[in-house]
């Protein structure tokens, strides 16, 4: 039997996952983190992007997260994610409309916007399209 960590998913609106797992994987704020059980206490932001975690005895689980914070204990890694979906929920469609929208709004220099919301806002989408592609996987 593999060795697991208690994994904890949660953003504002719910929990997303909660349960044994065998790695998580994300993106932390200086570049990608993968956690296994044991590793050090830690306690990082995250930005957007997609959280990997294999569950014990289950196929990986992809869930998209807008950034939030990950705190790592023994036997304990937490994800307070600002906004977080499940890989199976994200919306491609809405996703490619929401980078439309930023880049409309970054490329009219006439407009008076919140330049650096809607750089987040592009940030966000780019990062869930590539939510998308990890989930779909080579075969799409």
């Amino acid at each position: 039997m593999a060795m697991t960590v208690h994994v904890d998913i949660v953003s504002a609106e719910e929990e997303i996952f909660s349960g044994l797992a065998e790695f998580v994987a994300l993106p932390g704020e200086t570049g990608e983190l993968g956690i296994l059980p044991g590793h050090m206490p830690l306690m990082t932001r995250i930005k957007p992007g997609a959280v990997r975690v294999k569950p014990q005895n289950g196929e990986e689980e992809l869930v998209f997260v807008a950034g939030g914070l990950l705190e790592v204990q023994p036997g304990l890694v937490t994800v307070l994610a600002d906004t977080a979906i499940r890989g199976k929920d994200l919306d491609e469609a809405k996703a490619l409309e929401a980078k439309r929208k930023a880049e409309e709004a970054l490329a009219n220099h006439n407009a008076e916007i919140d330049y650096a919301a809607a750089q987040a806002e592009l940030a966000e989408a780019i990062a869930q399209l590539a939510a998308i592609k990890k989930l779909r996987g080579p075969r799409h």
